[in-house]
């Protein structure tokens, strides 16, 4: 079969239904066409490869492991976005009218999509102000949880009875955050009860042997232990303890159950809620 020479366009020729001629400018492109192909091919595969290398070595360098997906997913796509350009060039496409309608098109969908753009934003806004980090225990007001990972548009936490609670970026960002793991330390305050009768120097004692027992308890800062309020029924002792604020449930739950024991077995009494009744006769 013999093709005529290639003299209109593509577009002009589907206008004109002319399918010799599309069969011929075809084949008169094919070349460029699977060249177009292979840069398409060669650079996804190329750019998913450069994303898991990419995890590894942010590994390698102790980076923050819950925005390794954040970092991988945005340069995965720039790259892929970089060899389609590269892929339309060499098809002799203007470039710049592509990138034109582009972002005619973004700005226009990003009009209807608002709220992904926001959430977009903030997890970029995460991602650079690093208010926290992964393993970190946050409280953001309507939920607290240990984080998991940031994604692009969301933040997966793990609350302490083991359920995922997937974030909105832009709550994050628009929310006070509390991150108890920012500090190394933490500081705790607990309340012990001990009746009028007791040895207030005997109780001070009993509690501070509890916490130089324990390597939960830290020795600098020293442990405090205080008389906070003469209250009704009894008299209230603060205990001022420094913990690492990875142990600091740990260390609690051990104090309120030894300084218990400890209680019971030196003869410190705990005090309950009593009322004292005086009948007056006239």
């Amino acid at each position: 079969m013999m093709f005529r020479p290639v003299t209109l366009d593509f577009a002009q020729l589907i206008k004109d239904r002319d399918f010799d001629g599309i069969i011929a400018l075809i084949i008169s492109k094919a070349p460029i066409i699977i060249e177009a192909i292979a840069i398409i091919v060669i650079g996804f595969v190329a750019s998913n490869l450069i994303g898991r290398l990419l995890v590894k070595a942010l590994r390698l360098k102790g980076v923050d492991p819950s925005i390794h997906s954040f970092i991988r997913t945005a340069v995965t796509l720039i790259m892929k976005f970089i060899f389609i350009l590269s892929a339309l060039s060499t098809l002799n496409i203007n470039v710049n009218s592509f990138i034109a309608a582009l972002s005619a098109a973004v700005v226009t969908a990003g009009l209807g999509l608002q709220s992904s753009v926001s959430q977009f934003a903030s997890g970029l806004q995460i991602l650079i102000n690093h208010p926290f980090r992964s393993g970190d225990f946050i409280d953001i007001g309507s939920v607290s949880g240990k984080v998991q990972e940031i994604r692009m548009m969301y933040t997966v936490l793990l609350t302490l009875d083991n359920t995922k609670v997937i974030v909105p970026n832009s709550h994050i960002t628009d929310s006070n955050i509390i991150n108890y793991n920012a500090e190394k330390k933490r500081r705790m305050m607990m309340t012990f009860s001990v009746s009028y009768d007791t040895d207030i120097e005997k109780a001070r004692r009993a509690v501070l042997e509890v916490a130089d027992k324990t390597e939960l308890v830290l020795s600098e800062p020293e442990p405090k232990v205080a008389v906070k309020e003469c209250a009704s029924s009894s008299v209230e002792l603060v205990g001022i303890f420094w913990c690492r604020s990875t142990d600091y449930y740990d260390t609690f739950y051990y104090m309120q159950e030894n300084v218990k024991l400890a209680f019971d077995e030196k003869g410190i009494s705990i005090p309950y809620g009593q009322l004292d009744v005086h009948i007056v006769k006239e």
